[in-house]
């Protein structure tokens, strides 16, 4: 005869859930890491744009901005980014941002220069190559390249060894700890890890506001969420982001 099983006694742990638990963003839940990207994300293109208003060049495009520019504007969108996760984490977690964040790194964390190289070379190719069979021009090689190229070709001595530092130390570090950190590791305590790992891949490539360059950020950020759900850390993350970005810039420099 089966027997039920005991209730649960007030003030004993619960079962556990489903979803797998994670030490990234503790305690920060899906609404509250939610708030806190859209708050910094608005303040930062406020910043940006005040930043591009006051250098004279806002009413141009990218390819007719010096690179001072292009560092100081995304310097500004970064700021109140970095002070919300600040906030954030101070108020909801430890207060600890690179422990609240997955921010740590392991020796093993190199396997992603190899993962971020292949990354560009071998995954975007396979990503674009029907698409550029189906439309050719609309994901042209020249299109998918524009945005770094118009970048690269502005800068000069100084600022080029500058604007090398935003794209390929600072972008990674700062989208590693918003988009996987925060917003990965919050939805990975509401959701499971697959629904986590592509809704964030796909809110990662949306963001970005190129369509030509959505299915290429997609893949790329299964590939980085991946890195996430392997090490529950973004160190690894950061690494293949960082050989990722510096790949792009090394084709089009050649």
């Amino acid at each position: 005869m089966p027997v039920d099983p005991p209730a649960r006694r007030f003030g004993a742990p619960r079962p556990k859930s489903p979803v797998a638990p994670t030490t990234v963003a503790p305690h920060i839940s899906l609404a509250t890491a939610a708030l806190t990207w859209l708050v910094g994300w608005l303040g930062g293109n406020v910043a940006g744009g005040i930043v591009l208003s006051a250098s004279g060049y806002s009413g141009r495009v990218a390819a007719e901005r010096p690179a001072w520019v292009a560092v100081a504007s995304t310097i500004a969108l970064w700021v109140p980014q970095l002070i919300a996760l600040g906030v954030v984490c101070k108020r909801f977690a430890t207060g600890k941002p690179f422990a609240d964040f997955g921010l740590r790194f392991r020796p093993i964390d190199l396997v992603g220069i190899p993962i971020g190289v292949l990354s560009q070379l071998v995954l975007l190719r396979l990503v674009y190559w029907p698409l550029q069979a189906i439309w050719t021009d609309t994901f042209s090689n020249n299109q998918l390249e524009e945005n770094a190229k118009d970048l690269y070709d502005t800068a000069h001595g100084g600022w080029l060894v500058a604007l090398v530092l935003v794209i390929v130390v600072g972008a990674p570090l700062v989208e590693e700890l918003v988009y996987r950190g925060l917003l990965m590791g919050a939805a990975r305590r509401r959701v499971n890890d697959i629904l986590a790992l592509a809704g964030v891949a796909a809110f990662f490539a949306l963001i970005h506001f190129r369509p030509v360059e959505y299915p290429g950020l997609f893949a790329f950020g299964l590939v980085l969420g991946v890195c996430v759900l392997a090490t529950d850390r973004i160190g690894m993350g950061i690494v293949t982001h960082l050989a990722f970005n510096a790949t792009a810039l090394a084709l089009v420099a050649h």
